[in-house]
């Protein structure tokens, strides 16, 4: 069980999966339908959950027509959630199951290569994770004037957010968010000599790319924030841009914008460890020539795939398979 803010005695409950005698989720398992407690107080099948808790939301986790678990709310509020609530549960309750069963999927794949496991689960659940943003990006903007509704999608915005960084977390392992230790590079014809600017402002996140690439023989030069990386680009010429999306002052799209402006064919390649978009950067990005993406935590070999993949292309090279 993923859990937080429930008590240790809600934590310590076993549950299976019954309409009777097993509270709210071995009713919601066994029956396969969404409940909404509006005062627990009342409602002899709740089960301890949050301290003081006033009502709940619990829909089935599906993947295809087998549920695979319930994804419960709680809140201290008595009648805190209503038909729209459970409808919104309900979408993003059918992203989590399918993140829990690739997450399964890979754990029986990958059960005797425990050093890759953590960046296989991230990269498995990243696609989910980011279908779940793009969904809720969408419904925010629809739901234009309903503030109540756009406090709850950015909340679910922000929940996936600290999935993706417990995943991070998970992948940095003992060597590191890129795991560089376990494949030193070598000075590479394709990356050697090129003057590579890259913009984070997570440390680890620069420092770790700084040696990587200069282990190829790049010539690196790093940026903290927006404002800095701007102030670079207009005093030294760069054969290929790495920037995050979202930083303090200046995004990464502002950055794109004027490596294009000082060369219309500087390649650019976003790097994000969330995955929410707001502003469209990406799709706006990649209409105006942005060359590539990638999604912390990334493999070392897809890292330096996609750098080299680019400049060769950005010197009128074919791309390496």
């Amino acid at each position: 069980m993923l859990s937080s803010g429930l008590s240790e005695e809600g934590r310590g409950v076993e549950i299976f999966a019954s309409a009777e005698g097993e509270g709210i989720s071995g009713y919601v398992v066994a029956t396969k339908r969404s409940y909404i407690c509006p005062d627990v107080s009342r409602d002899e099948r709740y089960l301890a959950g949050i301290d003081q808790a006033g009502s709940s939301l619990t829909v089935p986790l599906f993947f295809h027509d087998d549920v695979v678990g319930v994804f419960n709310i709680e809140s201290e509020r008595v009648g805190a959630f209503g038909e729209e609530d459970r409808q919104f549960a309900e979408i993003f309750g059918r992203y989590v199951a399918r993140a829990l069963r690739i997450l399964d999927l890979l754990v029986v794949e990958r059960h005797d290569a425990t050093g890759q496991l953590a960046d296989n689960v991230s990269s498995g659940v990243s696609g989910p994770l980011n279908d779940i943003l793009t969904d809720v990006s969408t419904l925010t903007e629809e739901y234009i004037g309903r503030d109540d509704l756009r406090a709850k999608l950015e909340a679910i915005s922000r929940n996936v957010g600290k999935v993706r960084e417990v995943l991070k977390q998970a992948a940095q392992g003992p060597n590191g968010i890129l795991d560089h230790h376990k494949a030193k590079p070598m000075k590479d014809t394709v990356l050697s000599g090129k003057t590579i600017l890259v913009v984070d402002d997570e440390p680890i996140i620069r420092e770790t790319i700084n040696e990587v690439l200069s282990g190829t023989g790049a010539a690196v030069d790093m940026a903290r924030e927006g404002n800095e990386a701007l102030a670079m680009l207009g005093e030294r010429r760069y054969d290929l841009v790495l920037t995050d999306i979202k930083m303090p002052h200046k995004s990464g799209y502002d950055i794109f914008a004027k490596a294009k402006d000082v060369d219309a064919d500087l390649p650019v390649i976003f790097m994000t460890g969330f995955g929410y978009d707001p502003n469209h950067s990406i799709i706006r990005a990649r209409q105006e020539g942005l060359s590539g993406v990638l999604y912390k935590p990334f493999k070392v070999s897809d890292f330096l795939g996609l750098v080299k993949d680019v400049l060769r292309e950005a010197a009128g090279e074919p791309k390496v398979s």
